[in-house]
């Protein structure tokens, strides 16, 4: 068994990652991303809620169209022109029927043969606890990716015109503590912190830090962890399940 990480796979051309908040994607794998589009892939964003919960001192009826606006911008700049929100509660999101349903219909319309999203386990490798939202998002996420060939399971989806399927290939989990793959982070890294800081309301109330020194240094410094099991190159990680 070894320790170093495998390249992701290559022969696909459409992503669709499913998270939970506005700026998830930024802090798990935006360098990934912006590499899978200057390749000419497709990736398209899904989120659970608008975020509206995330800052104290804004109330959520202005904090969700704030937030939703800084993802659209954040996600332009690794080369994202599709984001769509599911309006489910921030903070209180369920995994349930409910939410595999609504990313199932997702995957449905999206047709990809990858699938991202975020940790789903209950800590982030037994220092800190995981937040609810990422857990039910993320467990709701590898459910879905199978519903959405099925169907039986909500049939009111093909009644929709949403057709069965089958073509998920992977579904890639960022921010795992047992990642499996790696995609080099060198051509996106610079991007993804450009990224990263078109969530600055957030980002702002977050950290004392210079927001820009934040981002890099949070960016960086996760990207150079891998580097040791990834060929001595900056990496975003991924665990990697097969379908």
């Amino acid at each position: 068994m070894t320790d170093q990480l495998e390249p992701m796979p290559a022969d696909w051309q459409r992503a669709l990652a499913v998270v939970a908040h506005p700026d998830d994607l930024e802090y798990g794998c935006a360098a990934a991303v912006a590499t899978w589009t200057d390749e000419g892939r497709e990736v398209a964003y899904v989120l659970a809620t608008r975020g509206e919960a995330g800052i104290d001192t804004i109330a959520p009826a202005e904090c969700g169209p704030l937030r939703e606006r800084e993802q659209r911008a954040s996600a332009a700049v690794v080369g994202v022109n599709t984001v769509e929100f599911l309006d489910h509660r921030d903070g209180v999101v369920e995994y349930g029927t409910a939410l595999r349903r609504d990313i199932a219909a997702a995957i449905r319309r999206h047709r990809p043969e990858l699938v991202l999203t975020l940790n789903h386990r209950d800590t982030w490798g037994g220092i800190a606890w995981n937040t609810p939202d990422h857990v039910a998002v993320g467990r709701a996420v590898l459910d879905a990716a199978g519903d959405a060939g099925n169907r039986w399971i909500f049939p009111e989806l093909s009644a929709q015109g949403l057709q069965p399927w089958n073509g998920v290939r992977w579904v890639a989990v960022a921010g795992s503590v047992t990642p499996t793959h790696a995609v080099d982070a060198t051509a996106g890294l610079e991007r993804s912190v450009r990224s990263l800081l078109e969530h600055r309301s957030y980002i702002e109330v977050l950290t004392d830090e210079d927001p820009e020194t934040y981002c890099r240094t949070f960016l960086t410094g996760n990207a150079e962890a891998a580097a040791g099991r990834f060929g001595g190159r900056p990496a975003v990680t991924f665990e990697l399940f097969r379908r």
